[in-house]
């Protein structure tokens, strides 16, 4: 699982990230995100004010983003928080990085249903490009971490790559869409079957065929 602790506070990181300040857009976007809230509740808007922090973050680094203190320190200044709340948010949820993470964060599901369909292959297929769990690949592209449900066990073994989701995967599949990425192009997100659109099962449907074309009304035939 990834590291939940926030990296270390050095002078280096404060000389990076201690004059961070939201850009206009960013400013704009965050102020929208907290007029969402009634007056006395603006700190309710945390999470996507953390997000969009993190966002702006890999803009500038070039990778997915992540949340250095100084950053978290913004967030909570801006909302007008105790830093520590903000913290506790931050390291809680999953969504969030806490340390530098590479251009693309390959995040492979390891529960159950995708481990019976084959995501210890997928693990293999990371790692012999380079990945290694929570750790930023030598060429500064991938960073790999090993993540719970998702919500795609339908379409088992899924990976999330930074906001997509890749589903129904083997080893070969996971390669092709790795290779695209490293080219600089956009892989087709969602299922990786011919012929699939969502969770649908392979080879078309096979109950409540009549559906397909309408509405069918199936009560007169229980």
């Amino acid at each position: 699982m990834a590291d939940r602790n926030p990296a270390p506070d050095t002078p280096e990181l404060r000389e990076r990230w201690g004059a961070f300040e939201f850009t206009e857009s960013y400013r704009e976007r965050a102020d929208k995100a907290i007029a969402r809230y009634p007056e006395g509740r603006q700190r309710s808007a945390v999470m996507p004010l953390l997000d969009l922090a993190q966002r702006q973050v890999g803009e500038e680094t070039n990778t997915q983003g992540w949340l250095p203190l100084p950053v978290i320190e913004y967030v909570a200044d801006y909302l007008d928080m105790p830093v520590i709340r903000v913290l506790e948010v931050a390291s809680f949820y999953f969504m969030y990085n806490m340390k530098p993470v590479g251009k693309y964060h390959v995040q492979v599901c390891g529960t159950t249903p995708c481990m019976l369909r084959g995501s210890d292959g997928l693990f293999e297929t990371c790692k012999k490009r380079g990945m290694s769990k929570g750790h930023v690949s030598d060429d500064g592209l991938w960073t790999l971490t090993e993540v719970e449900c998702m919500g795609n066990c339908a379409t088992a073994p899924m990976v999330q790559i930074n906001d997509d989701n890749y589903e129904d995967l083997t080893p070969e599949r996971l390669d092709a869409i790795l290779d695209e990425l490293a080219a600089g192009k956009q892989p087709k997100t969602g299922t990786q079957i011919e012929g699939k659109r969502t969770s649908e099962p392979e080879g078309g449907p096979t109950t409540l065929k009549d559906m397909v074309g309408a509405n069918h009304d199936y009560r007169g035939e229980w």
